[in-house]
């Protein structure tokens, strides 16, 4: 019996680690080649990576909820030697054939790893990377010979040297004596100071979302010098255009169509900066963002294309991708390519909200609650349907004119939207 080890594959996006959500199968199972065997969360979605063997599961390799960077053993798997010898021997080959080359596409780092990926027939071209030199730390072992210590993952070695920990002085707690990030984070942390006597504390790790969260908002606040502008809208007769027809477009495609066809008239705001060029780089299509807040934190998935859509359209495709990224199922397109974001945070029962960009977009629009309020029409008090409108652009594109324009734009199609949708 021969056993083969598979490694976390590169998943593509430049991504270097992802945590096991949860495993789909146990030691002692049998699988076949591509075949999901677990569920991992990296920084942009939640995939399933299936196994290029064939055979009975020998080792998890890995708990649910523990990280793993890329490279590292993910799972075992125990084969028959001798596949010719089996009467299947030609579908056995075929499974050979099919892993080979499903991890020359790991190899070449392709990101090709989720479930019906990487074992095609169809002749491929790759590109191969060097094999990487792993350094090795010194560490004294009985007798006075030296050995080097396990660091197998550079995410640990590079935590280590931006920190300034000695490796040789780290003790190893991983499968093998392989020296860990939660080894390396101990280290760094030095002994543990004695608790106070009547307070405690809790410490929760990010998962790959929140990490890729804090990094991208963090990035925001420090590069981007924002401003903050608002209104209140009068969304009654938009409100009512909705009730009037209950199966038609949702409210948030509605507003969607608003803000493609005033990000036409103001294009400078679906735009990036260049800070090295001193540039503003226009797009020429919109890909609309649509925040969305999932179980395991904010996501930003776009509705690719935004421009051509009709109001119909833009509303079924937000609720697909929105409902792909509650899902964890969204593209790594999907979750990237945003142009423009529109975030309705009146879902989570707030009023207004200063957002912050999602870099390296230039602006973002934000909806409050549509909620009965008394607001003066024709001279006379009455009840209407308003809703706090927010803008946060990034004053080196525009001043506060365009951002103005834009803004009404938006909340004069809100409150006639008949004729603004006749114009469109």
């Amino acid at each position: 019996m021969t056993t083969r080890t598979f490694a976390l594959p590169d998943l593509g996006e430049g991504l270097t680690e992802a945590e096991v959500v949860q495993w789909l199968v146990a030691e002692g199972d049998e699988v076949a080649v591509d075949q999901a065997v677990a569920e991992v969360e990296t920084a942009k979605s939640v995939v399933e990576v299936p196994s290029p063997y064939a055979g009975r599961v020998r080792t998890l390799h890995a708990k649910a909820g523990s990280t793993l960077a890329v490279g590292e053993p993910l799972i075992s798997v125990e084969a028959a030697s001798d596949a010719s010898s089996s009467p299947s021997s030609s579908s056995a080959a075929s499974s050979s054939a099919a892993a080979d080359a499903y991890r020359e596409e790991e190899q070449a780092g392709s990101g090709n790893v989720l479930v019906g990926y990487g074992t095609s027939d169809t002749p491929t071209r790759h590109r191969h990377r060097r094999p990487r030199t792993r350094a090795a730390a010194v560490a004294p072992v009985a007798g006075g010979s030296v050995r080097p210590p396990q660091v197998v993952s550079p995410l640990v070695r590079n935590l280590a040297r931006s920190n300034g920990v000695d490796l040789t002085r780290v003790e190893p707690t991983g499968r093998g004596g392989v020296i860990t990030r939660a080894d390396v984070e101990r280290a760094m942390a030095g002994p543990a100071p004695a608790p106070a006597a009547a307070t405690g504390e809790r410490r929760i790790p990010l998962t790959g979302f929140r990490k890729a969260a804090t990094a991208a908002l963090g990035r925001s606040r420090a590069e981007i010098p924002e401003a903050t502008v608002w209104v209140d809208v009068d969304a009654t007769p938009l409100w009512q255009l909705r009730e009037s027809n209950p199966d038609g477009p949702g409210l948030l495609a509605y507003l969607a169509r608003f803000t493609v066809a005033a990000l036409r008239e103001f294009p400078v705001l679906n735009a990036r900066f260049d800070a090295e060029r001193q540039e503003i780089v226009e797009y020429d299509r919109i890909d609309l963002g649509i925040a969305v807040q999932g179980e395991r934190g904010l996501v930003v998935p776009a509705v690719l294309g935004a421009e051509s859509m009709t109001t119909a359209r833009l509303s079924d495709e937000i609720r697909r991708v929105t409902a792909a990224a509650r899902a964890g199922k969204a593209t790594a397109r999907e979750l990237s390519a945003g142009t423009f974001t529109l975030n309705n945070y009146g879902n989570l029962g707030v009023d207004g909200s200063a957002a912050i960009i999602n870099h390296p977009q230039v602006a973002i629009l934000g909806f409050g609650r549509m909620i009965d309020r008394p607001w003066v029409v024709d001279g006379q008090l009455c009840v209407r349907k308003i809703t706090q409108m927010s803008f946060v652009f990034d004053h080196r594109v525009c001043d506060g004119g365009t951002a103005a324009g834009f803004m009404r734009c938006v909340a004069d199609a809100i409150e006639n939207p008949a004729s603004a949708i006749a114009r469109l």
